[in-house]
């Protein structure tokens, strides 16, 4: 992967809150159990079950509210290094993600995309789904339609998780705002309704909404060569091979059967509530060679 030290780095699809963190803790997470609630664990099962989520293990009792300042993040992103900052870096994967479904939203589904932040978080944050700390990993809160993700997250999933490559981080903010995207398209809400219906599928109907995220992330690394700033700058100059061999691997890594098997736990497919491995990677994959998200229907059949 390289990217185009041309392409201006929108800092203004960020909202960053790291200098207002909570303080919450890394500890004290309400992990759910299929679905479910659990115990209070250590931060790296808490990330393992909670990892890109819709939000699971989020108290919605309060709104968020709070307002970042963007003054530092700014002065860094137009420096000459900005690319060897992390926090740049993933402005700027944000920016390719946005470009991206501003054109293929209303090519693939007849409807416009509406642009939403990302916000930097360090330790603990307020979202409109309740307050989290950095234990739940990234997670896309639907009811202010933002996404969350506290930076450090990403030596967790290198070091204690094994998805060392730098593409594994575009590829999580790519699923999150897959989320946003079903969202828009009101895909979400439609699940959430036939869980209330049908609460003894609300964990395959979750699989399914979470795969699609994944095709949508995959359609999204196809194309993302072709996505550009304002001015017409590409934002990568390539992705390679090896690049989607990372995101891959980093989906097999947060498969359900993968996190059980971290945990200690016996694999109980009826407790799934992202993908086994090799279902995430198979629909990773699908939207990668399909580059269409129409072809990332997940609620049709079997996945």
């Amino acid at each position: 992967m390289e990217l185009n030290e041309k392409a201006r780095i929108d800092t203004s699809q960020v909202d960053d809150r790291r200098g207002s963190g909570g303080g919450g803790g890394i500890g004290g997470i309400p992990i759910p159990i299929g679905g479910g609630r659990g115990g209070i664990v250590g931060i790296i099962i808490a990330v393992l079950v909670a990892l890109v989520g819709g939000g699971f293990g989020l108290n919605a009792a309060t709104n968020g509210g709070e307002q970042g300042d963007n003054t530092s993040l700014e002065q860094k992103c137009s420096a000459d290094d900005a690319l060897q900052q992390l926090d740049c870096r993933n402005t700027l994967y944000v920016n390719s993600i946005q470009a991206y479904w501003r054109t293929a939203l209303p090519q693939a589904f007849g409807e416009q995309y509406r642009a939403t932040d990302t916000v930097f978080f360090s330790q603990a944050v307020n979202t409109a789904c309740g307050q989290a700390d950095s234990g739940v990993g990234p997670f896309y809160c639907p009811a202010d339609a933002q996404v969350y993700i506290d930076l450090s997250f990403y030596r967790v999933l290198a070091q204690q998780l094994g998805a060392e490559g730098e593409f594994a981080q575009p590829y999580v903010l790519a699923h999150e705002y897959g989320h946003h995207v079903q969202n828009l398209l009101g895909t979400n809400e439609q699940v959430r309704r036939q869980q209330q219906r049908d609460p003894d599928n609300a964990n395959a109907l979750s699989v399914k909404l979470e795969l699609q995220a994944d095709c949508y992330a995959g359609a999204w690394a196809k194309n993302a060569t072709g996505t550009a700033d304002e001015s017409g700058q590409k934002i990568f100059k390539s992705i390679s091979e090896q690049d989607i061999a990372q995101a891959i691997d980093t989906a097999e890594k947060i498969g359900d059967d993968a996190i059980s098997e971290r945990a200690n736990r016996p694999v109980n497919p009826d407790e799934f509530t992202h993908g086994s491995s090799a279902q995430r990677r198979e629909w990773f994959t699908k939207g990668y060679e399909t580059g269409d998200p129409k072809s990332c229907d997940t609620f049709s059949g079997a996945v």
